[in-house]
């Protein structure tokens, strides 16, 4: 049963992850390396809470229960009597592994440890711990409190007992599952990522961004364009993502795009450095 939960990471999605778990009435601890990374993502739920208070989506009520639950932090022992723990750091195996050697020293040793992240092997994660049974993918999507999926990733290793409740605790959350196995990419991103590198040379031969996202729209009917939809995710992200496919699957119809390596070499990154294919105030 999870009754604490730890997430390590504040940026976009660890401080999202934390909100929607908070608004469920349970205790979470957001920890991330400094105050200032911490002062970032009080501001994300802060940000977030008025655009749902908005959009009439959360009450006075709901605001509350998050600001009553949510606990920030600096130390990841501080969550060391955490049931389950979400890591939501950058998406790099290293600092992954890293990581993950470090909490399986100090959480609790029955507790869950989760990944969130969008591609990268569970089993390679969870063989750096002395419970790989009790290592689990939690991909969550962005923005976290408005997305309705979470992707479940059981790797070779995992328990029946660790998957079972990661679906209990995702409905405790409001959220829905899918199960997905172990292999790059898992479900949604195996499909969506190579769409979203496709738009990218489209941009990249001469075809406005607007262009490309409203033809998609328009013609395969979706809420959002993938160039749009990178932006959100972020393209550092979108492109280690790729990179993984390409790398671990070695087929060449998961190159990166070039013009998505010069953008986030560049700086921009999306909708969280204020530019990426599109520009935002």
């Amino acid at each position: 049963m999870i009754n604490k939960v730890l997430v390590v990471g504040a940026g976009l999605m660890g401080s999202g992850i934390a909100q929607v778990i908070a608004l469920a009435g349970i205790p979470v601890i957001l920890v991330d390396r400094s105050d200032s990374d911490i002062d970032r993502g009080k501001k994300y739920i802060e940000k977030s809470i008025a655009s749902m208070r908005k959009r009439e989506k959360y009450s006075v009520e709901d605001e509350r229960r998050i600001h009553e639950h949510i606990h920030y932090s600096t130390n990841v022992q501080d969550g060391a009597t955490a049931d389950l723990v979400i890591e939501a750091i950058p998406e790099n195996i290293a600092l992954k592994k890293e990581m993950f050697r470090k909490l399986d020293e100090i959480i609790q040793p029955h507790a869950i440890l989760a990944s969130n992240t969008s591609s990268l092997s569970i089993a390679e994660i969870g063989s750096v711990t002395l419970r790989p049974e009790n290592v689990i993918g939690m991909h969550f999507f962005s923005p976290v409190p408005l997305m309705n999926l979470l992707e479940i990733v059981k790797s070779l290793s995992t328990s029946a007992e660790t998957l079972e409740t990661a679906k209990e605790f995702a409905v405790k959350i409001n959220k829905q599952t899918v199960v997905a196995q172990d292999y790059p990419g898992f479900i949604v991103n195996r499909i969506l990522l190579p769409m979203m590198n496709e738009a990218a040379f489209l941009v990249m031969e001469g075809t406005p961004a607007e262009e490309v996202d409203n033809a998609m729209k328009l013609g395969a009917n979706h809420p959002i364009g993938p160039l749009k939809l990178a932006d959100e995710c972020g393209l550092d992200t979108t492109l280690s993502a790729l990179e993984t496919l390409y790398r671990d699957f070695a087929d060449s119809k998961y190159r990166p795009c070039p013009l998505l390596k010069k953008l986030v070499e560049s700086g921009k990154l999306g909708r969280k450095s204020g530019e990426g294919f599109y520009k935002y105030s």
